[in-house]
């Protein structure tokens, strides 16, 4: 053999020994970027995961939360309606508390007239003594200083020797049911 034949000869073996090596680093290298996918892969995914965790419980604790606070707002609902129950009953009695009070107030002659006035006095009281228990009070009005909250003003005159804004006459009686009230008193204000 020649000496260029075997120069050919060594470049062809040398030329296919690179290739080779050359192939077995290119399929190494591609293991090893497969092996960083596969990784990169599993890191990503479990970082979905995480998310998609983190996420549901964000909404398991927000709808904790609203259930909560449904729960709380059906509560406090259910005790200001055992605690006004008897309102819509007070405000449908009151027109007829007034009338007794009318009646009340008429002069009696003759002593047959007072016995019955006597006993119209004995059925008011119980009457109103039932409507205190369920907490209806009385609002007083005359003497005192007008409260819009408490008094609907349907006069006003200008009196010596009564301060200004003070209620000088009560024309109807108001009520209040616990801390509400059902009906304000109207009065007539000194100006």
């Amino acid at each position: 053999m020649s000496e260029k034949e075997t120069t050919k000869e060594q470049e062809n073996v040398d030329k296919s020994t690179a290739e080779k090596e050359t192939e077995t680093v290119q399929a190494e290298a591609a293991e090893a970027s497969q092996a960083e996918e596969g990784q990169g892969n599993e890191v990503t995914a479990e970082k979905e995961w995480e998310a998609k965790a983190e996420e549901a419980e964000n909404r398991y604790l927000r709808l904790r939360a609203d259930f909560d606070n449904y729960r709380r707002r059906i509560q406090k609902e259910g005790e200001a309606k055992e605690k006004y129950r008897a309102q819509s009953l007070i405000t449908n009695i009151l027109p007829a508390l007034d009338n007794f009070e009318r009646a009340l107030n008429i002069e009696v002659s003759d002593d047959q007239n007072g016995s019955f006035l006597k006993g119209m006095q004995m059925v008011h009281t119980s009457l109103l003594d039932a409507l205190k228990a369920e907490g209806l009070e009385v609002i007083e009005s005359v003497g005192q200083q007008f409260d819009p909250h408490l008094h609907q003003a349907v006069m006003q005159v200008s009196e010596e020797g009564v301060d200004s804004n003070t209620v000088v006459e009560e024309f109807q009686k108001g009520y209040r049911l616990k801390d509400r009230v059902i009906r304000p008193s109207m009065v007539k204000v000194n100006e």
